[in-house]
């Protein structure tokens, strides 16, 4: 046996639930969900851009072009 262990010296226990590193184990999931909602966000700003010359569409969502233009162009992470 090894005087490391022997001596009463023991290595940390991980608790459960984490990883190595202290992190979360749903760390990666958190990640991705928010990724997701990245792309979410981006893709529906894409359509408000395709639809901000067609004034019908605007009206059902109560929504001016201008209004559908700044809208569609606010950066994804906002």
């Amino acid at each position: 046996m090894s005087t490391l262990f022997h001596d009463g010296i023991s290595l940390p226990r991980m608790r459960a639930g984490r990883a190595a590193g202290g992190h979360q184990a749903s760390s990666w999931l958190k990640l991705i969900e928010r990724w997701l909602a990245y792309a979410e966000r981006m893709q529906q700003r894409a359509d408000l851009r395709e639809i901000a010359n067609d004034p019908h569409l605007l009206a059902d969502l109560g929504l001016t072009r201008d209004e559908a233009l700044e809208q569609a162009n606010t950066p994804f992470w906002r």
